[in-house]
């Protein structure tokens, strides 16, 4: 083997990415990582997928952070796979490819209706109320009435996120593109349905408490929609979070019609299945089948219909991930065929040098600490295959970048992140925020480069 370093190369500067360029780093074998970024920014997921009023969770930034801070990391923002770089390129320069791309399209819920106007995803709401630079600065906000299908986190941010009064959200780093556009929102109701009912549940116990403290906006929730079966005791019991959960959600139920003054409610519907989007033209409302637990925690339809009268029906059944060229594609669990993070191809054998971690390794399931032990599996069989390595002819650090430029391509370095990151604080600062986010693409490359 020889004895320079293992040059790998990371596509993803998400948590996934970060956190496996970190414990590889930390890996008994001398390596040289860069670490590639479609974005400008890097962080993915907790930059741009993470609600701009979750403090909290976004100070996971702090620590990915601090990791790329230290310099044995070379990040490569503003280099897309698939456009600037491919599979053929990254193996002239590199010994090792972990592809760490994560999950950014919406799951199909496929039910008639669906694709009518002013029906959404809700990757891509969240993606515009954080100021995603790949989205449009606009949202159609003109909905009074609103139904967000799905029982987890996701759904619960978007149902907040349009009841919430914009206001309360000025102390967060929310785009100013983004306050405005809520100014105008005429919500009044946003409706969550569920499928299962309130022990099936996928929320957080920590984010549906956070629910109930929003200002002017009421929690309602229907006692008729309480339903436990065999399954759903077992749940509880076996669980704490499923527990706080269930009496978070039934105390809900225990409040009195007089102390809902609130000029915006949020209704959770348990035991609700979606069955079409009704309109011509555009949302009109959602049709839903009361459902029933069979006694194992999963739900049978009744026939019996409900129909709401919503204008808007925001879709949050799940993320999927996206197929990258020069790799084989698992098209119904949306993730890189592998087999613990080692990419395998239509036979079944493993591509010499090409791993996976994070979401679009295992699918997006799962709290974004859950990422380091995927990337811990995943270096690992890096680690114990590095002496079969194939090694890559171009081995200067400085031959990617050198390629990159003659393709006329921008990359931005950690430097150039921490302009960007000055600069959005420097905005906030008047205002006692600790950031106003930049959106255009084009705005953060110029203070990237100093040019603004």
């Amino acid at each position: 083997m020889s004895s320079t370093p293992v040059r790998v190369a990371i596509v993803g500067a998400g948590p996934a990415g970060i956190y496996a360029a970190d414990i590889l780093s930390k890996a008994d074998v001398e390596v040289s990582i860069d670490l590639f970024e479609r974005l400008p920014a890097p962080f993915g997921l907790v930059r741009y997928g993470v609600a701009p009023d979750h403090p909290r969770i976004k100070q996971i930034i702090v620590a990915l952070h601090k990791i790329l801070d230290r310099g044995d990391i070379r990040l490569l923002s503003n280099v897309d796979y698939g456009t600037d770089l491919d599979l053929e390129d990254m193996r002239r320069f590199y010994d090792a490819v972990i592809f760490s791309t994560g999950a950014i399209r919406d799951a199909d819920l496929r039910i008639p209706g669906i694709d009518l106007p002013g029906s959404y995803g809700a990757a891509d709401f969240v993606s515009w109320y954080d100021g995603h630079p790949d989205v449009p600065r606009t949202w159609p906000l003109e909905a009074e009435q609103i139904a967000v299908v799905g029982a987890g986190n996701v759904a619960l941010d978007v149902a907040r996120m349009l009841a919430k009064h914009p206001e309360d959200l000025l102390p967060t780093e929310i785009p100013d593109n983004v306050h405005q556009g809520l100014i105008a929102n005429p919500v009044t109701d946003v409706h969550v349905f569920a499928r299962r009912g309130p022990a099936q549940a996928k929320f957080s116990s920590l984010e549906l408490r956070e629910l109930g403290h929003v200002p002017d906006v009421d929690v309602i929730v229907y006692p008729e929609d309480f339903e436990f079966d065999e399954g759903s005791m077992a749940s509880i019991h076996s669980s704490n979070q499923t527990k706080q959960v269930v009496k978070t959600l039934t105390d809900w139920t225990l409040k009195e019609p007089e102390e809902l003054t609130a000029s915006r409610r949020i209704h959770l519907h348990f035991l609700h299945r979606p069955v079409e989007v009704l309109g011509e033209g555009a949302v009109t409302g959602l049709r839903t089948e009361r459902t029933v637990l069979t006694g194992d925690g999963t739900v049978a339809g009744t026939g019996e219909m409900h129909d709401w009268p919503v204008q808007a029906v925001y879709r949050a059944v799940g993320y999927f991930g996206s197929p990258l060229p020069g790799l084989p594609f698992d098209d119904v669990a949306g993730v890189i065929s592998n087999r613990e993070g080692r990419v395998v191809q239509a036979d079944g054998e493993p591509m010499a040098g090409v791993y996976t971690t994070g979401w679009i390794k295992r699918g997006p399931v799962g709290l974004i600490g859950h990422t380091k032990s995927d990337a811990t599996e995943t270096i690992k069989h890096l680690v114990a295959d590095v002496p079969a390595l194939d090694r890559a002819p171009e081995r200067d650090p400085e031959a990617v970048t050198a390629y990159l430029a003659e393709r006329g391509v921008g990359h931005v370095e950690w430097s150039g992140w921490m302009l960007l990151d000055a600069y959005e604080q420097s905005l906030g600062e008047p205002h006692g925020r600790q950031r106003v986010k930049v959106v255009p693409r084009e705005e953060m490359l110029a203070i990237i480069r100093g040019e603004a």
